[in-house]
């Protein structure tokens, strides 16, 4: 991949059996930013849809072999019918398939709630389940 490659600006939009498989595979190659799948399997709106922004290339200098990742702001619909927003390793290869957002309203509404969404740690803290080893 070109070092110089711009940034793809769309946002995708997943239901929660490919979030799972992306959060699996972030921990598989042991990628920096990810959440236990299995508190996401736990939390996240079975039926729910969830939203991938790109905001930066992310590389693992100690691990070269490991290509460059999209290091995505993620907005997870959660089964409480609640919105948190992490952040989510993806390779370029398994982002690029996703299916895209394609209205301009839904790509400002995803932007309006990854704004104004609590991280999944306030959540986790504001719920009351927020113990140190409870964090994902």
């Amino acid at each position: 991949m070109h070092p110089d490659q711009p940034l793809p600006r769309e946002v995708k939009v997943i239901d929660t059996a490919s979030l799972l498989g992306l959060e699996a595979r972030a921990c598989e190659l042991g990628l920096s930013q990810r959440l236990d799948p299995l508190w996401v399997k736990a939390n996240a709106a079975s039926d729910g849809s969830h939203y991938l922004w790109p905001a930066l290339w992310n590389s693992l200098s100690h691990r070269p072999d490991v290509p460059r990742q999209l290091r995505c702001e993620l907005l997870i619909a959660l089964r409480t019918g609640d919105r948190v927003m992490s952040l989510l390793d993806v390779l370029p290869d398994d982002f690029a398939p996703l299916p895209k957002v394609t209205s301009r309203d839904e790509g400002m509404r995803v932007s309006e709630l990854l704004n104004r969404s609590p991280t999944v740690r306030e959540w986790l803290l504001r719920e009351g389940e927020g113990h140190a080893n409870r964090l994902p």
